[in-house]
């Protein structure tokens, strides 16, 4: 549970850089609106082009917000244990990267590959989950149920605006970064 907060809390910080964060909102529903910002970071504007990825971005922010805050309550119900979520090294690169990249299209195709394989990184642990929890934690395997599905709903997603806004038909997740079409 520890792994997956700190999981998604670093997805936190990768849909913010492409949605842009609003330290308050206006209660309108925009195009241009942005997510929270992550506690420990600034606020940022938004560096995602595509309509398309700022709306995912958005909606994966909540999701993984939601699901931070009840892997805590389970923790703490549980087992006693308080976890403050944190960015792992593996997670920091990704963050680097995507910080590094330029806004627009750049960006764009940056997020997409990056946030598409840090989606597939928790695939294995959450098979896992599902297939070697306690069977006493219902409530557990369906929420890794409910998160796989999600991750590998999102990585269809991801691939598909690939192929058709950068023409990129075979990018798979698990291998890594491809090299940059001129």
């Amino acid at each position: 549970m520890r792994l997956v907060i700190d999981h998604h809390f670093s997805a936190l910080r990768m849909t913010e850089l492409a949605a842009g964060t609003d330290p308050q909102r206006s209660g309108h529903l925009s195009s241009n609106e942005g997510t929270s910002p992550t506690p420990g970071f600034s606020a940022t504007p938004a560096k995602a082009a595509l309509d398309e990825i700022k709306s995912m971005a958005r909606m994966e922010n909540r999701a993984q917000r939601e699901q931070i805050m009840h892997l805590q309550m389970l923790l703490r119900d549980w087992y006693g244990v308080a976890h403050e979520p944190r960015i792992r090294e593996d997670a920091q690169q990704m963050l680097t990267a995507l910080e590094q990249a330029q806004p627009g299209a750049s960006f764009d195709r940056a997020f997409l590959e990056t946030f598409s394989r840090h989606h597939f990184s928790l695939l294995q642990p959450m098979n896992a989950c599902i297939t070697g929890a306690d069977r006493l934690h219902q409530n557990l395997i369906r929420l890794c149920k409910l998160m796989w599905h999600e991750q590998t709903s999102g990585i269809d997603e991801m691939r598909e605006l690939l192929e058709t806004r950068f023409g990129i038909v075979d990018y798979q997740p698990f291998r890594g970064e491809r090299p940059l079409q001129q």
